[in-house]
């Protein structure tokens, strides 16, 4: 299995909708990219960091796929109507990770 990171880094002067995230913008990720082998999501909310501090995210989605080519193929698609979706709940350019998952 594969994961997609969505990581929004914790800045100054930024902002993050979490409902809207939450409500809206995830579940239309699942609805579009279904059909290109997306299993589920899930949604971090950063707390902080192991010393107490502000952690460095303050939010990061998790995209699961069973391939790569699956995401590639969707995100080919479907993707500019997702990132045109990202001003509707942040102003935060986000970093992208693709991982391989190899223990469960």
């Amino acid at each position: 299995m594969y994961r997609m990171s969505v990581m929004y880094p914790m800045k100054e002067g930024s902002h993050f909708d979490f409902d809207y995230y939450r409500q809206t913008h995830m579940p239309l990720a699942q609805v579009q990219l279904e059909p290109y082998g997306m299993i589920r999501y899930e949604i971090d909310k950063g707390i902080s960091a192991l010393d107490g501090q502000q952690g460095p995210y303050v939010c990061v989605g998790h995209l699961y796929f069973e391939s790569l080519e699956d995401y590639e193929r969707g995100i080919a698609e479907v993707g500019p109507e997702l990132r045109e979706d990202i001003p509707n709940y942040t102003n935060i350019t986000p970093i992208r990770q693709f991982a391989e998952i190899l223990e469960e």
